[in-house]
């Protein structure tokens, strides 16, 4: 069965103020690449960016969950994104941002 890709294209059309921001296919999800750094997740219609343990909180705070992508495994540093921020362009690219400056910082 073939992905849904309209998440996918909206998330990328919200993001087109990132540099060279695309998805790549990772199983039945879609990484999310600005600049070759790998910052988000997209699985089965939500939207995952990378934490650490400082970032993490205002997800927590907006009561959103760590990316799960079996009842055994958890990504505790992908965090799903608020259904708000997604609809809200500037507010998304200030988030993919903070997601994106995580590496190379303790996480």
């Amino acid at each position: 069965m073939p992905k849904d890709e309209s998440l996918k294209d909206f998330i990328l059309d919200q993001l087109n103020g990132l540099s060279e921001v695309t998805a790549s296919s990772m199983f039945s999800s879609w990484g999310l690449y600005s600049d070759n750094i790998f910052f988000g997740i997209i699985n089965d219609g939500h939207l995952y960016f990378k934490t650490n343990e400082i970032t993490s909180q205002k997800y927590k705070d907006h009561g959103m969950k760590p990316f799960q992508p079996s009842p055994k495994q958890k990504l505790k540093n992908y965090f799903e994104v608020p259904g708000d921020i997604i609809e809200n362009s500037d507010e998304l690219l200030r988030w993919a941002r903070e997601a994106i400056s995580v590496w190379g910082k303790d996480t």
